[in-house]
């Protein structure tokens, strides 16, 4: 199982990026995907998820509204629209994915990818 990031850099505030995330292995026993980030000297915080069941999507407060999830299934691809920056955005981004079918879409997610830095200027 691989999950690669990429996509972060830098932009100024009211920007936008989109971070992408190529899974490989056996992604047809997972159940949902998520990303999440993390600033240091805090712990790592849910972003947004997207569940294979129903197509559901999750967003954490904070993001509502400026970030939007979505996959694309032929290219085992997850991403992550980001708009409307702001530098309290700013953080390392990662993805995850869910291995089990009554996950929970805000923190039980069982492979982790290395993390794309996303830095918003004011």
């Amino acid at each position: 199982v691989q999950l690669q990031a990429s996509g972060g850099g830098l932009v100024q505030a009211g920007g936008s990026l989109r971070l992408s995330c190529a899974a490989s292995g056996r992604t047809s026993s997972w159940y949902g995907m998520g990303w999440f980030r993390q600033t240091p000297g805090k712990e790592r915080e849910f972003v947004a998820g997207f569940s294979w069941s129903g197509g559901s999507t999750y967003y954490a407060d904070s993001v509502k509204g400026r970030f939007t999830i979505s996959r694309d299934v032929a290219k085992n691809t997850l991403y992550l629209q980001m708009n409307s920056l702001k530098p309290e955005d700013t953080a390392v981004y990662y993805c995850a994915a869910a291995a089990k079918p009554d996950y929970n879409a805000v923190y039980e997610y069982d492979y982790w990818g290395q993390g794309t830095q996303v830095t918003v200027s004011s």
